[in-house]
Parts: C-alpha cells; structure tokens; sequence
C-alpha cells in the first residue's frame, strides 16, 4: 500500500474522529438554531377532536427488580392524567426475585389502589423482546409510553406528552434523561452532551432513537420486534420516523435514572448498546436515503460514524505512527495519540486521577470506544458464524 494511500485513509479518518466529536455538534447546533424548534402545534390532530385526551398505556418489562418496583408503581400512581384515560401494565418476565409479590403488595397501598395498574407474570424469562412483542398485541390506547423500572417520570410527563402529539406529524415523543447518581463526572458529562444532541436532532429532523427510560408513541405505528433486537429503544421510535413521522424531544418530561452502574455492568452495558448500533445502522439504512434529509443527516453523523469511531481510531493511530517518519505532522499527531492513550493505560493500571474531572471524561470516552470495538467486533463474529452454520 502506497504512502499517499495510506496518508489520505489517516487524514480521513482523523477528520471523522474531530467532525464526530467536535464538528457535527456544532454544525447541528447551528442548523438547529437556522431551522426552528419543537413549538407545540395550534391546531389538534383528530384523534384529539373525537375523543378528547388520548388514551395511554404505560409498559414497563421488568425483570428482577424488587429494589425498584415499589418506587416506580408509587410514582405511576400519582402521575397527573385523568385516571380514566391511562392504564399501566408491568410485565414481570420470569423474575425469580420478589418483583410479582412487592408489586401486588404495593398495588395494596391507599394511594395506589385508585389507579389501572395490572401486573403480568410471565413464568418463563424470554427477554424483553418477547414481553414487548406480547403486551403490545393486548394494547388498545391511543399511545403507548415505554419505561424502565429504575426511572421515574416527572408528575406531569403524560400531560406534556399530550400537547406535542396535537401535532399529526409527531410519532415519538422523548423526555430529558437524568441521573440521581452518575457513576463519574464523565458518565454525567456523557449525559449532558447527549440531551443537548437529541433537543438540537429533533429541530434538524428527528431524534435518533429514543432511552428505554421513558419514551411514547403512537399505538398504531408500533411494529412487532425481531427476536434478535438489541436495542429495541433505537428500533421502535427509528421504524416510526421510517413510517414518516417525527421524533421529537421535550425536555420538561424528566426521566430520573435510580440505578447507578457499577464499572463492569457499565463495561457490558456499552458493549451490548454497541453491537445494536451496529445491527440497528444495517437494518435501518434506509433511514440515509435522501429523503429522509435532516434525520439522513443526524443518523449518518451521530449513529453510523459511532459504530465505525473505533476501527477510524485504529487506523488514525496507526496510520501516524508510519507516516512518522514521513511528515513532522504525522509525527506530532502519533506522539499525541500515544501521550493520550498511554496516560489512560497508566491511570487505568494504577487505579488514579478519578478526582480530576477532565480526566474522568477523557477515559470515559476512551473506554466507551473500547466497549464499542468489542460489542460491534462480537457482533460482526456472531453473525459471521451464524452465516457459516447455514
């Protein structure tokens, strides 16, 4: 492979890596400012004029969480929506904890007993797909909003909810997801630039997916999920925006995170939200035909060069170190990857610098792309292995 090859594939993929972190905010922070924002529609859509409100099921899967049940019924029961109009149902998916039996428990208690909340107890654990796929065929309301267990949803959610889908074109709408207890500075970090994202995606076009925390949509829209889905959170909303509806976001809906990860549940986490966005970036490539224009735009830069982030780190620094010896810029470039990288080896070794924040983000990011090339590795193998066997 020739010189110049080899440095055209660097630079390139050095541009990514800057346009990716740096570039695409900024220029979808711009175009968000040139092209509007969520306002809330005048007119209503008629679902809303024949039936006044819109009727609303909350789904919650849930699987082994006696620590959090109780709390989330507690909060569902005083969310403020006409209790004749909502229902929930919680989906226990084989727990072989105490979540059936607290959830019955706490259904007891005065201020509970007023709401349509039904427990489901599955005896078999199937994941989640199959729960989703199973409860959605029971659904009759009008919306339907998604949440997870660990999450509570800000007392109004429901009624915010409602205003942005007096908009016919809205398909999705999103909350703010917030941390009680962020696991490091740059978990919180992490957090933050990501709402700024989704509120600046949702003014180009759509946001690009949605957290499995708190999210509706329109019933009808829903489509049954592949056994294999990973990241149904990306899925369901993306397929709607597919349909040709919006994904928007509204941040007064607060979604409040409970659970704070431990270091190696984080780890798998990642790895297992990174082997879905590669799945999710081939089965939804149609979302980059052009007309799909802005959401094209946002799903190119924000989720398809994730996925692809750390094989262009690899050749970037691979890439420098032999060009080194060719051009003083190259060589300037592999001494900053190889200062980068060997400082959070090193602090990672000798377990230090968690109390120095911009440290704390730099290898949060660092460790974020070395889940994302395992999950997206171990996808690409098991796929590759699934394909052989057949």
């Amino acid at each position: 492979m020739s010189v110049l090859l080899i440095g055209c594939l660097t630079a390139l993929s050095i541009f990514l890596i800057i346009y990716h972190h740096a570039g695409y905010p900024l220029l979808l922070h711009f175009l968000g400012n040139r092209l509007g924002g969520n306002e809330v529609p005048e007119t209503d859509d008629k679902l809303f004029r024949q039936s006044g409100l819109p009727s609303i099921t909350i789904v919650v899967p849930a699987y082994n969480e006696e620590q959090f049940i109780a709390d989330k019924i507690r909060n569902l029961s005083i969310l403020d929506y006409p209790q004749d109009r909502f229902e929930v149902i919680i989906a226990s998916d084989g727990s072989t904890d105490a979540t059936y039996e607290i959830a019955l428990q706490t259904l007891n208690e005065p201020e509970c007993r007023h709401c349509s909340i039904k427990v489901m107890e599955f005896a078999e654990n199937r994941g989640k797909i199959g729960v989703l796929n199973d409860v959605m065929n029971a659904v009759e309301s009008d919306i339907v909003a998604l949440s997870d267990v660990s999450a509570l949803i800000s007392i109004d959610a429901l009624q915010l909810a409602e205003k942005q889908f007096r908009d016919p074109t809205v398909g999705v709408v999103n909350g703010h997801y917030r941390l009680l207890n962020p696991g490091s500075e740059g978990e919180r970090k992490y957090w933050e630039y990501q709402s700024k994202v989704k509120f600046d995606e949702a003014r180009v076009g759509s946001v690009i997916g949605s957290h499995g925390a708190f999210y509706l949509f329109r019933t009808h829209l829903f489509r049954s999920l592949p056994g294999d889905t990973i990241n149904d959170d990306f899925i369901i909303p993306m397929q709607i925006v597919e349909q040709g509806y919006r994904s928007i976001y509204e941040p007064d809906i607060n979604a409040l995170e409970l659970e704070q990860a431990e270091d190696s549940q984080d780890s798998k986490r990642r790895m297992r939200i990174s082997a879905g966005n590669l799945q999710q970036a081939l089965r939804m490539r149609s979302l980059l035909l052009p007309k799909h224009r802005g959401t094209a735009f946002t799903f190119a830069s924000g989720k398809v060069l994730r996925v692809a982030m750390p094989y262009l780190l690899i050749t970037s620094f691979l890439g420098s170190l032999y060009l080194s010896t060719h051009h003083p810029a190259f060589l300037f470039l592999a001494i900053a990857q190889t200062a980068i990288y060997s400082l959070y080896c090193f602090t990672e070794i000798l377990r230090i610098g968690n109390s120095f924040k911009p440290l704390q983000v730099l290898k949060y990011l660092i460790r974020g792309h070395l889940n994302g090339l395992k999950g997206s590795a171990s996808y690409m193998t098991g796929s590759l292995l699934k394909s052989i066997s057949k």
